[in-house]
């Protein structure tokens, strides 16, 4: 493989492309798949960056001034912007606002703050329908609003589900105990989902964007991809999700398969802990992902920008919304990631 380089590298070759809505400092190369490796012009990179936590739960934290402290401060210089697409969140979150889905006005404001402030600061953005289950419409209103707003902007990456879960899927089908052949057909439904979205936002963005799409059973499901992968465009990579306690080898086997098909995988979502975002950070694992994403060249979003007495949140309700977080507000993931990212 070819030395990857990084995103600040890609900075310098990016004279000459298309603007978005609001003008960024320097603008940023187009993203791009060749065969299972990601592209910024003509230059592979592995991406490293920070996903947001829901928007619907942590509000506060989805403004310039934090984005801009993970950017300058942390080196961080791509984001994904989780917006929650129902009120699932709201049974462990009495209180909070709904998600997109009943209330779309609250979520785009919160969602177009972190997305002008990636562009001001010269940084590729992620927007996930942060969603376990299946919603066509709501998300082609949802992803519309989006390219309709950012029609040629080279900073949007589109994630078009979140983490698929099948035992929730369909009131029609029962996924609670699903078959290979269940989860099979799953996946077509996915894979008819996905390409449905793909056409609505192609039809508005000029961009040519990078678009990610997640598989079954929480992103653990890659190996399904290769048999029948999303027809129709050329610019897509699948989504895996791991929590370094709890997925090891079979993951990464599964994955290397997918790869070894010609499936390009992107990990949009990880941590360190248990799959449940708390118990245990275990390094030893989270340092054997880290050193086989960078191998095989796979960008990597972290777990999360958010408060909650859970492991994988970075900082201590006492942290400002904005910053500057000193060390003292920053817990013991949200230390390894900014060493990470630098």
């Amino acid at each position: 493989m070819r030395k990857l380089i990084t995103i600040a590298a890609t900075l310098a070759l990016a004279a000459g492309l298309s603007s978005c809505k609001n003008e960024p400092a320097q603008k940023m190369e187009s993203l791009h798949v060749e065969g299972t490796q990601l592209y910024a012009g003509d230059q592979p990179v592995r991406l490293k960056g920070i996903s947001f936590g829901w928007h619907n739960i942590w509000p506060r934290f989805w403004n310039a001034g934090a984005l801009a402290q993970m950017h300058n401060e942390w080196g961080a210089n791509l984001f994904r912007a989780a917006v929650g697409s129902d009120d699932h969140a709201l049974a462990d979150n009495p209180g909070i606002p709904s998600g997109y889905i009943n209330n779309k006005d609250f979520a785009l404001e919160c969602l177009y703050k972190v997305i002008d402030a990636a562009i001001e600061n010269d940084s590729y953005i992620i927007v996930d329908w942060h969603s376990h289950d299946l919603y066509l419409e709501p998300a082609r209103d949802f992803f519309t609003a989006v390219a309709t707003r950012y029609p040629d902007c080279p900073n949007v990456i589109y994630e078009l589900f979140n983490e698929p879960v099948s035992r929730e899927f369909n009131a029609s089908r029962d996924y609670s105990q699903p078959t290979d052949e269940s989860l099979e057909g799953y996946w077509n439904d996915l894979k008819e989902y996905a390409e449905s979205l793909i056409e609505t936002i192609t039809s508005i963005s000029t961009a040519h964007p990078l678009i990610l799409m997640g598989c079954p059973q929480w992103d653990q499901d890659i190996h399904l991809v290769p048999a029948n992968p999303v027809e129709g465009y050329d610019n897509i990579m699948y989504t895996v999700h791991f929590y370094a306690a709890t997925h090891k080898d079979y993951l990464r086997e599964r994955s290397d398969y997918a790869i070894s098909k010609g499936i390009p995988v992107f990990l949009s979502e990880c941590a360190g802990c248990e799959a449940t975002g708390d118990g245990f950070l275990d390094i030893e694992s989270w340092n054997t992902w880290d050193k086989w994403a960078e191998e095989n060249g796979i960008s990597t979003v972290v777990w999360s920008v958010s408060d909650k007495n859970e492991t994988c949140s970075m900082f201590t309700p006492e942290a400002s919304s904005e910053g500057p977080w000193s060390d003292e507000v920053i817990k013991e993931w949200g230390i390894i990631v900014k060493d990470w990212l630098k």
